[in-house]
């Protein structure tokens, strides 16, 4: 089979790297932000090979190399820098908008002043509750079960444990354009999960915003008997 090769940067690349460069892209895509460490042994390849391809990637402004959270630097020595996908890098993997969907919401708010862009953010979280409702109705594992439903869904997600509870991690948002000019639309996101799993949550970071995963903070739900009340004095007969 004749092997396939392209142009890039005055220089000829085979396509099987181009395969892979997709692979690692993807894989932070869908883990969120990973050190080369990480990489390296999450999809098979040699340092020195997990390096060349983070490198290009970034020269071609696809991931972004960062410090690393400070709660993730325990321990000595210099912590590895993490890799991250950068806004243009989303841009290039399949959305479910388009630039006729912020055109439809920008009139929507000039025509109605705004509730109307909340009417519909409030329905569109309403169909995720009425699907993630069924997916969650067969699952014992509520916060599981969601974050299967929104990786079916596009999302990329996985959840998290906490010391007080667990975090929804949304590694991909299909929407995060849209919801950048209209965070209505995250917030109405936001109280579905909350209804869908009965208790409170609160949102942390959003893609939208420029981060680079969505967070949720899921408490635990702790269940306690009511304490009995005590009345001094004689009881009525």
């Amino acid at each position: 089979m004749a092997r396939r090769w392209e142009l890039r940067h005055n220089s000829v690349v085979k396509f099987d790297d181009l395969s892979t460069r997709d692979a690692v892209a993807r894989s932070v895509l869908e883990n969120g932000p990973s050190t080369a460490v990480v990489l390296g042994e999450r999809l098979g390849l040699t340092p020195a090979g997990i390096r060349r391809h983070l490198d290009l990637l970034v020269a071609d402004g696809i991931l972004e190399a960062r410090e690393p959270h400070q709660a993730l630097t325990r321990g000595r020595g210099r912590p590895s820098k993490v890799f991250v996908m950068t806004d243009s890098g989303r841009e290039k993997f399949e959305h479910s908008y388009d630039d006729l969907a912020v055109a439809a919401l920008k009139f929507m708010s000039a025509q109605s002043g705004g509730h109307l862009v909340n009417a519909f953010a409030e329905s569109r979280a309403d169909d995720i509750e009425r699907k993630g409702t069924v997916a969650l109705a067969k699952r014992s594992n509520k916060s599981e079960a969601l974050a299967t439903f929104l990786t079916e869904q596009g999302y990329a997600a996985s959840i998290e444990s906490r010391p007080l509870g667990e975090q929804l991690c949304q590694h991909h948002c299909p929407i995060a354009h849209v919801a950048a000019e209209f965070p209505a639309l995250c917030e109405a996101e936001t109280e579905a999960f909350s209804r869908m799993l009965g208790t409170h949550v609160q949102r942390l970071a959003t893609i939208a915003h420029g981060d680079g995963v969505c967070t949720t903070y899921i408490p635990n739900t702790v269940k306690t008997k009511p304490s009995k009340k005590i009345t001094a004095g004689k009881a009525h007969s």
